[in-house]
This record gives C-alpha cells, sequence and structure tokens, in this order.
C-alpha cells in the first residue's frame, strides 16, 4: 500500500473521514503514545520543572494530551484544518495553529524550551508543484531556520519521521546544521525490520552534558514497556474515553506562571478559588 505522503498533501488527505478515522484507530493511539514518550525522553527536560513546548504536526492532539498529562504547556501547527477541527472536539488544551511548516513560522525568537515531532518530517520530502520555492530543500530550509529561531538556547528538538533513504536522511539534517542546529539522527531497534524508528535529535546552543548525542536502544522492541505505557494512559481516562482531570491547583498555578512569563495577555489572578472545582450550573 502506497505511503499517505504519496497519495495527496496532507490537508487534502486528512480530511474529516480520515481525521476521525486516525484519532480513533488504537493502533494509531498507540503507536503515537509510543513514539511521543520516546521524544520525551530525548528531549531530556529538567525533571519536575513547566514547559513551554511546540508539537509540529499536532494533528488532533494524541501527542498533545501526552504533553499535558507529562505538566508541560504547549502550542500545536498544523497544516490539516480536519485534524485541527476533531482536536478541538476533543477538547485539547493546547494552542492550536493552522501552518504549512514548509513555509516556516512567525514566533518570537526563542519562545519554546523545546519542540517534538511525531510522523511528521517525511512530508517535507515532496515537492507541491514545480515551482522551484516548493522544492523539497527550499521548504526545509525556511522550516529549519524558523524553528532554531523559535527555540531558546539551549534546547532540543525531536523528530520521529520515515525516511525512505539514506539520502533523505542526509539531506534532512545536512540542511538542519545549516540552519544552526547540533545533533543528529537516533535509531531505535535497528536490527528490527518492525520496531525499527528513525529519529532526528537536534540541540539549540549549550555545551556539556546536555549536547552528547543519546544513543539508541538496541535488541528488540520491549512489549512489556509498551504495555504498561497504554495501560497508564487508559488508567487516566474514564468510561466515557475521556481524560481525567488531573489539573490540580499547583499544576495551574505553574501553567499561569508560565503563561506570564511568556507574556500572555488576560491571564486570571490568583486567588483562594484558583483550582477549585465549581458546581455545574444548569
Amino acid at each position: 500500500m502506497s505511503r499517505p505522503e504519496y497519495q495527496a498533501p496532507p490537508e487534502i488527505y486528512y480530511g474529516d473521514t480520515e481525521a476521525k478515522k486516525y484519532t480513533q484507530n488504537t493502533r494509531n493511539q498507540q503507536i503515537q503514545a509510543d513514539m511521543t514518550y520516546r521524544a520525551l525522553e530525548l528531549l531530556n527536560l529538567p525533571p519536575d520543572e513547566p514547559a513551554f513546548l511546540l508539537d509540529i504536526g499536532c494533528g488532533s492532539g494524541l501527542s498533545g494530551e501526552i504533553l499535558e498529562e507529562e505538566g508541560y504547556v504547549w502550542t500545536g501547527v498544523d497544516i490539516a484544518p480536519s485534524m485541527l477541527e476533531v482536536a478541538l472536539e476533543r477538547d485539547i488544551d493546547g494552542d492550536l495553529f493552522l501552518q504549512d511548516i514548509g513555509q516556516g513560522f512567525g514566533f518570537r525568537p526563542g519562545s519554546f524550551d523545546g519542540a517534538i515531532s511525531i510522523s511528521v518530517l517525511q512530508w517535507l520530502l515532496n515537492a507541491e508543484t514545480s515551482h522551484p520555492t516548493s522544492s523539497p530543500p527550499h521548504r526545509l530550509t525556511r522550516f529549519f531556520t524558523t524553528l532554531h529561531s523559535a527555540l531558546r538556547n539551549p534546547s532540543r528538538a525531536v523528530f520521529q519521521f520515515y525516511p525512505t533513504s539514506d539520502d533523505q536522511i542526509q539531506l534532512i539534517t545536512s540542511i538542519a546544521q545549516k540552519a544552526g542546529f547540533g545533533g543528529g539522527v537516533v535509531v531505535d531497534y535497528p536490527n528490527s525490520k518492525k520496531a525499527r524508528k528513525v529519529f532526528l535529535c537536534l540541540f539549540v546552543g549549550g555545551g556539556g552534558a546536555q549536547q552528547q548525542m543519546p544513543k539508541g536502544v538496541e535488541g528488540e522492541d520491549d512489549e512489556h514497556a509498551r504495555f504498561e505505557r497504554r495501560r497508564e494512559k487508559e488508567r487516566k481516562r474514564d468510561v466515557s474515553g475521556k481524560r481525567k482531570n488531573i489539573k490540580d491547583k499547583d499544576w495551574i498555578l505553574k501553567k499561569k506562571e508560565l503563561y506570564r512569563q511568556r507574556g500572555k495577555e488576560g491571564v486570571p489572578r490568583d486567588s483562594k478559588y484558583t483550582g477549585r472545582k465549581r458546581k455545574a450550573i444548569f
């Protein structure tokens, strides 16, 4: 079966029907969760500290849901309107932007503490028109240059993607390095046809231990670890399939303080009522 990126542009391929189908598929949910947890591991954020993350190609918010559960504030960008509509229907907390990442970002410099992207980067390797600015090198250059500016120093960006050849990996990494990134490729389960996953782990500035390239996972895929992650995720859901409310007062205060530090306007004042559950009004 042909890969999705070869069939149509993402905003067309992921129409209303496909967006809902993708989101409701339990296998897709499992894979997305596994890749997101691994991306966060490679991101190597300081423990127990709030962070503002960018989810590139956020889709319907499957990865963003995990970012929330891990205590992070996040913003998502995606080119498919139908995917973002599904994310809104699922009551996702992150701010959402309709954005063609191949055109670059317009965020303020140093806005984000890190970035993740799951199964998105390969979409930039297809030229949708014959115009020179639609070529993969041009789109990748705009993408990495503006992303580098949007990340604080030091920080990381982690991409899980599906290259079809070593030439594609070389093209992506070379353009990222020209944009100012350090880092390289991490391959998990390199000897497994089914479990093999490719990550691009990029660094912005900094030095020392934070800039040491992480190692890929060797051996065979650990089914037990994946099962435990899924079980923990399911534990945080109620019988209707929606996430349980895990936002206590401390979590809300941290999120509001981070918003204030980022210059967001209209953040409500802290009070004795912050985080208090309100009675339903009919």
